[in-house]
């Protein structure tokens, strides 16, 4: 998913943004942001999250989901068996690390042979020392929060971003935090990640998506 996304500098004319709806909770939700044109999908497996989803009662509408968009299962801090467990099953495509996973945990999935994403919380330059060390391309850059693990609709500064983009083209860096319809476009203009990841900003109320913000916000982002 982010290795065809990833952005060539010598060929900006090819550029193209791929887009994540996270925290779906429900077979509608997914249908919907397949018609309007997602890349992927993000589903909750956190306890804690208020978009947590049971997957032993969602597997069976999540295996209904087209083939051709991503499917992302979302964990934090998971135990090392636990995330094995879930990327061998036969409904996700990667893993979404929001915790504080270890650099030595992600070598053991990178290992396995399991592709994941790792989502770091962006606070100021030092939150990206450790980024290149987790054993994966695929980097997450989401606001940080001292109540949760993203789904904080809020943004960090954009700059940030950009210029860890430009310093490592060897990524594949996936920008959150805070993202709307509104603001979607000019986010991607400052930092050119290799996608978007997107949960609060499209919802109708928290767990469900607003339709017209979700094409909404496909339509910017890919338009940007």
């Amino acid at each position: 998913m982010s290795d065809s996304a990833q952005t060539s500098g010598a060929d900006q004319s090819a550029y193209r943004v791929f887009v994540k709806i996270c925290g779906i909770t429900n077979l509608d939700d997914a249908l919907e942001a397949i018609d309007c044109g997602a890349d992927a999908l993000g589903f909750n497996l956190y306890p804690g999250s208020k978009r947590f989803i049971e997957l032993d009662q969602a597997a069976q509408w999540i295996a209904q989901i087209p083939p051709g968009v991503g499917k992302v299962a979302v964990m934090v801090n998971p135990t090392l068996d636990d995330a094995l467990r879930t990327a061998r099953l036969d409904l996700f495509d990667s893993l979404q690390l929001h915790g504080n996973e270890s650099p030595e945990f992600c070598r053991d999935l990178a290992e396995a042979g399991i592709s994941f994403t790792k989502a770091l919380p962006m606070k100021d330059e030092k939150s990206l020392d450790q980024a290149t060390k987790f054993f994966t391309r695929s980097v997450l850059l989401d606001s940080a929060t001292a109540h949760g693990f993203g789904g904080t609709g809020r943004t960090f500064p954009w700059s940030l971003a950009g210029r860890f983009v430009q310093a490592h083209p060897e990524l594949s860096v996936i920008l959150a935090g805070g993202l709307t319809p509104e603001n979607v476009g000019e986010a991607i203009a400052t930092v050119r990640p290799a996608g978007v990841d997107v949960t609060s900003g499209i919802e109708a109320e928290m767990g469900r998506k607003d339709s017209k913000r979700v094409q909404a916000f496909i339509a910017a982002a890919k338009s940007a």
